[in-house]
């Protein structure tokens, strides 16, 4: 069972939600729905995938009518088959048809991110390979799209840029590609001194020869944990694997795979034998996962 998520990283977003879809009123419900009316409605999955946002949903009953009670048939991160129900909400018939659209806003967009994750888990099972995520998320929706990484067996990169060090190409830049070695041992010793409670510290490299020069720092120096292979071939992965393995860092120092990765390249990748490939696409241009809200 996943831990629920903390309710400070969603309710200003079911608040925002509300406010955008009710505004003054629902005329349509309010028009066509006796006050006092009850009844209930199944929520029902449309196709096979895995849910999540579940654990929000009493939370987002709660802002249209805390009458509303949902009585959940499985928890985040459960597979689910088309044509399944996966809860029943009861209460105040108006506030519950009001409420619908939200409700589904959320478990559609973050069902689909964990069911592409556990898509793209399946497919390099046989592997020792983890499906990582990326900062491409949705402005404000950063926690829940993690989340639902998780749920779907994902594994959740850097949240921000406060809880991991990366150091890309642009970084190189400003500091100059010469000034490696003075870099990352500053680097390192500002890390060390200020104690900070970081997920990574990773360095991003674009060729062999730059895998080989931060191997060869890193038999000096100690901290890079994770080592980002940036647009490299399946053949240059390959390497980089051996190379990093000969040089005593099997088990020291991951390697990751990013850019320009497909679902058709995924199992290839995995099969160079790094530990981590990141994809964008599990949060910036998934597929909501098709649920509807059918009354009884």
């Amino acid at each position: 069972m996943m831990t629920p998520l903390p309710k400070h990283h969603y309710e200003q977003l079911i608040a925002l939600a509300m406010a955008e879809d009710v505004g003054d009123g629902d005329w349509s419900a309010t028009f066509t729905i006796d006050a006092d009316a009850v009844g209930a409605a199944n929520i029902v999955v449309r196709t096979d995938g895995v849910i999540c946002g579940m654990t929000m949903v009493p939370d987002i009953l709660a802002a249209y009518n805390s009458d509303l009670v949902l009585t959940a048939a499985i928890t985040d991160g459960t597979a689910v088959t088309a044509g399944q129900s996966i809860g029943n909400i009861s209460g105040p018939l108006r506030a519950l048809v009001t409420s619908e659209r939200v409700v589904l806003n959320f478990l559609q967009r973050l069902s689909g991110i964990a069911t592409m994750t556990a898509h793209c888990v399946a497919l390099v099972a046989a592997s020792n390979c983890d499906i990582c995520d990326t900062r491409k998320t949705t402005p404000g929706y950063r926690h829940l799209e993690k989340y639902s990484v998780r749920c779907g067996g994902g594994v959740n990169h850097r949240m921000g840029l406060y809880d991991g060090v990366m150091v890309k190409d642009n970084h190189w830049v400003a500091i100059g590609a010469s000034e490696m070695n003075t870099g990352l041992t500053m680097l390192l010793k500002q890390i060390e001194s200020k104690q900070l409670p970081l997920r990574m510290v990773e360095i991003e490299v674009d060729t062999l020869e730059q895998l080989k020069a931060i191997l060869v720092f890193s038999k000096q120096h100690v901290g890079i944990t994770v080592i980002l292979l940036d647009n490299m071939s399946c053949q240059e992965m390959a390497q980089a694997v051996v190379m990093r393995n000969e040089m005593g860092f099997s088990g020291v120092i991951q390697l990751e795979a990013s850019g320009n990765v497909t679902l058709d390249t995924l199992v290839k990748i995995a099969q160079t034998g790094v530990e981590r490939i990141s994809l964008g696409c599990l949060t910036h241009s998934v597929k909501s996962l098709d649920i509807g809200l059918d009354m009884q």
